[in-house]
């Protein structure tokens, strides 16, 4: 059945992909922003959102949101919230008083929310932490709110770091390995909870399509890594050393401030249960596996 999908951050790098596979099977992709290409017309500061042209929406899959791997000035830490909670306050809101509602609303949120933990696993029933991007997911997720009250099915990927040599952190680190450059960050033991691209999409695709699924899904691989051994894999898949000492937390406060602890120092180590329980299986569930598919 051909469907009419809505989404927000749709001309960022997961919302390309997205939109890509949805419009290859067919089904009607929508873009909801705040420029003329968009099809839908919005400004979440001033709950504006052009109402009419979601009827006939199915789904909605919200993944707006500003970048939080620039360094985290207060006015960039406030952009951060408002991008996030006003939007997704804004879509809910709408959704939720329309006549003919979407089934769903997949409403993006990220593993942040645990805050750093050591070793531990984490899995969706992991109380939230108390640092500023947990603060964050959680009013995040709580603003989707108006959705779920109004009978709507929500599901929030938290989503990991995503891994594709044509955008974020992979293709920025890319051209530093290849000269032979990559080292490990601080000790290195940190753990990283990381996604293909393509897997994410497919996660997002399950999310519209599984009843069963709402709520926190953990939007991760089933095997994380720490940071040397994504430094090492990294390196092999490039077919360089990795031999420099790691770069010491202290240059990394100095270069990054606070965006180095809540992101590059930050130790997720997290478990995909939801994912696990409704029977979805990863194409790259392995970091080497999934680096030689990308880089192949």
């Amino acid at each position: 059945m051909t469907e009419r999908i809505a989404i927000t951050g749709a001309s960022g790098l997961i919302g390309r992909a997205l939109t890509v596979s949805l419009r290859a099977d067919g089904h009607q992709v929508v873009s909801i922003g705040r420029g003329g290409s968009n099809d839908i017309a919005w400004d979440p500061a001033t709950d504006r959102i052009d109402r009419a042209k979601l009827a006939g929406v199915t789904a909605v899959v919200h993944l707006a949101g500003a970048n939080v791997g620039e360094r985290w000035t207060p006015a960039h830490k406030r952009a951060i919230v408002d991008s996030r909670v006003q939007g997704t306050g804004c879509i809910a809101r709408a959704i939720a008083g329309l006549e003919q509602k979407p089934r769903v609303m997949v409403s993006a949120s990220a593993v942040g929310i645990y805050g750093s933990c050591g070793d531990a696993w984490l899995e969706e029933s992991t109380p939230a932490g108390s640092d500023f991007l947990s603060h964050t997911a959680l009013e995040w997720e709580r603003a989707a709110s108006p959705a779920r009250d109004a009978g709507i099915r929500v599901v929030h990927p938290r989503i990991g770091v995503v891994l594709t040599p044509h955008g974020g952190a992979l293709a920025k680190l890319l051209p530093v390995f290849k000269l032979g450059g990559g080292s490990a960050l601080g000790s290195g033991r940190q753990w990283m909870s990381w996604i293909s691209l393509d897997d994410v999409v497919r996660v997002l695709r399950f999310a519209i399509d599984t009843p069963a699924l709402q709520g926190a899904v953990n939007t991760v691989t089933p095997e994380p890594v720490t940071n040397a051994d994504f430094t090492r894999d990294v390196a092999a898949a490039v077919h360089r050393p990795a031999f420099l000492p790691p770069v010491p937390t202290f240059v990394l406060r100095a270069m990054f401030g606070e965006m180095a602890e809540g992101t590059l120092l930050a130790s997720q180590r997290v478990r995909p249960r939801a994912l696990a329980d409704a029977g979805f299986e990863f194409r790259h569930p392995r970091l080497p596996a999934a680096l030689a598919a990308m880089l192949g």
